[in-house]
């Protein structure tokens, strides 16, 4: 025993079992050694900024009342110089001593930002010193930083996560956390600080600009976020920044893994995978996902935000009155949508496929948000009428459920009750039962429905299996039998095809490909009563056994796989896009500090169009901001980008959906967009998204 664990001692020891065995491998050498191309402006040895007064913003008043030192900021150019007078020689090279903080969830290509920021502080001048806060904005609030070396930013460069300095959720948004701000940057002798976060960092990001301001500390923002909900466009749309960092890393992610599921269901035949990812808001991550796999079917939430039933408005125009109701995609017709290209598809003898749903689609479900207000109302006067709590009254769902149904038969006696009616009360009842207890349950401390606990998948499909179940019983979901097929196996069996044919199939004379069953037939029992009626057989004799098996085959069963995909796309190594553009964001973010900036966001201008055209500009970042309702109250925020439904990629994605649905005989459509390869050139230089929105105008 002694000598085997000696044996394996050494055996450890040996060199080839440690390199195959240790935390580097070829891979993370070549990410290390990988050096991002740098824009023409940021290759200079200096930078100027040049107001650009072409851009212009819709201010809002509040904003101007809360942030008058840095609201009449303008988009700033950024312009590379090689001899400089010797004042802004001085200027730019004076030492520094700067701070950096990961603010949010982890997006790929952080630990470049800071690469593309040490390396600028320390080429204008070795003296300069970058701090990183640990964890997040409480590194800020508890004086906890570390000086970044060059070991410690060379060991992260090009590699994803925040793990360099992590990240936190913290916002510094009270006085007492402003003031905590103030101490350690005095402490530090900091000169500027620099938020990497997404659209609630950046908007702290400009109230610690104004508060910092008399204190001649400089605080910059970059835009980072996987849901791609910063974009920023001036008041004309011309574009500032096309998309934030992490968008395209994570996208591909998500695409490689849900490409393979597409590939799977296609060979086992048997499964319908449901992708969900991450996008609460905005499903910019949906539709890029759609062009990289062309899944099956993909959702847009954006899309149902305005949607018309065009159907019912044209029968209420028959019956002359007006149907508000066909204003606002429902639960149930969305869930039809779906079931329709699953029957569609089964039709052609594919009985699987590949759906893709953006996280936060139920918000744009008009019929939820109404659900939402009114519960929110019922709720809140029932508790101001009663002086007693809803839950307490009406513990269980029955309870709930049988108090909404009075009020809908109040609403039948009193034409004046509005809050709740007949029609209501109908939705309702469609909704999942597990969803029902969700919108009834308890709000928030500040009385808000709690939208990130609901399991958006699970409320989709359930209403969809409901109503493939509907479906079959009712003969229509069927899946399609290969005529040549059927033809072979009753010929092998001694059957006559034709004449089984025109009993068994509802299509048997139209040569189509694929035959459906005869919507009669649900059962075994059906089966033999139709083949009985049509003299096929005998009251006493069996089902042809050659011919139960083909109605066996007809018969769906329709088998889920749910996935989720979120943190390990927040998680993955960038793509080169990434690695490229987060670094020149870190040459910008110096550059706007060396040349006295504060209160704007470093960004890229001209992300969507080849790299020799990419910009570095300062974007400032308070006429950006507008006034909404956040905890129940309202607050000046960052405005999040949702998907255009007018853009090109929207457009192309649309024009492509029944081509990549396949509801026809034939190979699907799927592409393979590969894994992230970072060592290769066949990977896309810019996300597909920005490719087609770029193409509109050359």
């Amino acid at each position: 025993m002694e000598k085997d664990f000696m044996d394996l001692e050494n055996f450890l020891k040996n060199p080839e079992v440690q390199s195959v065995t240790g935390n580097i491998n070829q891979e993370l050498i070549e990410r290390r050694k990988y050096v991002p191309s740098v824009c023409k402006a940021l290759s200079h040895k200096y930078t100027v900024l040049e107001d650009n007064p072409y851009f212009k913003f819709s201010i809002d008043k509040e904003a101007g009342k809360q942030l008058p030192y840095i609201i009449n900021n303008k988009v700033q150019n950024i312009i590379g110089v090689d001899s400089p007078d010797e004042s802004l020689r001085q200027k730019y090279c004076k030492q520094r001593n700067i701070g950096i903080v990961f603010s949010g969830g982890p997006a790929p290509g952080g630990h470049n930002v800071i690469a593309g920021l040490f390396d600028a502080a320390k080429k204008a001048n070795p003296e300069n010193k970058i701090y990183g806060f640990l964890l997040g904005p409480d590194g800020i609030l508890e004086n906890e930083a570390i000086e970044l070396t060059k070991s410690i930013v060379d060991s992260h460069r090009n590699l994803g996560g925040f793990t360099m300095i992590k990240t936190g959720r913290t916002k510094i948004d009270t006085k007492k956390k402003m003031a905590l701000t103030r101490a350690t940057c005095k402490n530090l002798n900091l000169d500027a600080i620099v938020i990497v976060g997404g659209d609630d960092s950046n908007t702290n990001a400009a109230f610690l600009a104004q508060e910092m301001f008399d204190d001649r500390l400089q605080v910059i923002g970059v835009p980072k976020t996987i849901d791609g909900d910063i974009q920023v466009k001036d008041i004309d749309g011309n574009v500032l920044c096309a998309i934030s960092f992490g968008f395209h890393t994570a996208a591909r992610a998500f695409a490689n893994e849900i490409s393979n599921l597409c590939t799977d269901c296609s060979s086992d035949v048997k499964y319908w995978h449901i992708c969900k990812v991450m996008g609460r808001v905005a499903s910019h991550l949906a539709l890029e996902v759609a062009l990289q796999t062309h899944a099956n079917i993909t959702l847009i939430g954006e899309e149902f935000a305005d949607y018309i039933d065009e159907k019912r408005i044209e029968k209420a125009k028959k019956a002359k009155i007006v149907d508000y109701s066909a204003y606002g995609m429902t639960l149930r017709h969305l869930s039809r949508l779906i079931c329709d290209g699953i029957v569609r598809r089964a039709a052609v003898g594919k009985n699987y496929g590949v759906i893709v749903i953006p996280e936060g689609i139920l918000e744009f479900i008009d019929e939820i948000q109404v659900f939402i207000i009114k519960l929110n109302t019922i709720i809140a006067e029932y508790n101001k009428k009663h002086d007693i709590d809803f839950h307490s009254d009406f513990p269980m769902l029955r309870d709930k459920l049988e108090y909404l149904r009075r009020l809908a038969r109040r609403s039948r006696e009193d034409s004046s009750f509005t809050i709740w009616n007949t029609r209501d009360d109908d939705l309702f009842d469609d909704i999942p039962e597990f969803f029902q207890k969700g919108l009834l349950t308890e709000r928030d401390s500040h009385g808000n429905f709690q939208f990130s606990l609901v399991e958006t998948d699970k409320v989709i499909m359930e209403l969809v299996t409901d109503y493939l179940n509907i479906l079959k019983e009712n003969g229509v979901y069927k899946i399609g039998i290969e005529r040549a097929y059927y033809i072979d196996i009753l010929n092998k069996e001694g059957f006559d095809p034709d004449f089984f044919g025109h009993v068994l199939f509802r299509n048997y004379d139209d040569n189509n490909r694929f035959l459906l069953v005869k919507e009669s037939i649900i059962s075994v029992k059906t089966l033999k009563k139709v083949l009985i009626k049509e003299g096929a057989i005998r009251e006493n004799e069996n089902i042809p056994a050659c011919v139960e098996k083909i109605f066996k085959k007809s018969a769906p069963k329709f088998k889920t796989q749910v996935h989720f995909y979120g943190y390990d796309g927040r998680g993955n190594d960038p793509t080169r896009f990434d690695c490229i553009y987060t670094y020149n964001l870190g040459l910008t973010v110096f550059s706007l500090i060396a040349n006295g900036s504060t209160g704007q966001m470093a960004a890229i201008k001209n992300l969507e169009m080849d790299f020799s055209r990419w910009e570095p500009v300062g974007i400032p970042i308070a006429p950006l901001m507008h006034l909404e309702e956040r905890k129940g109250k309202l607050a000046l925020v960052l405005e999040k980008s949702v998907v255009n439904v007018n853009s090109t990629a929207f457009k192309v994605v649309k024009a492509f959906e029944e081509k990549w649905l396949a509801a026809e005989p034939g190979e699907d459509h799927y592409r393979r967009p590969g894994p992230i390869r970072f060592t290769g050139k066949s990977e896309e230089d810019r996300p597909i998204t920005l490719v087609l929105n770029a193409l509109k105008d050359a």
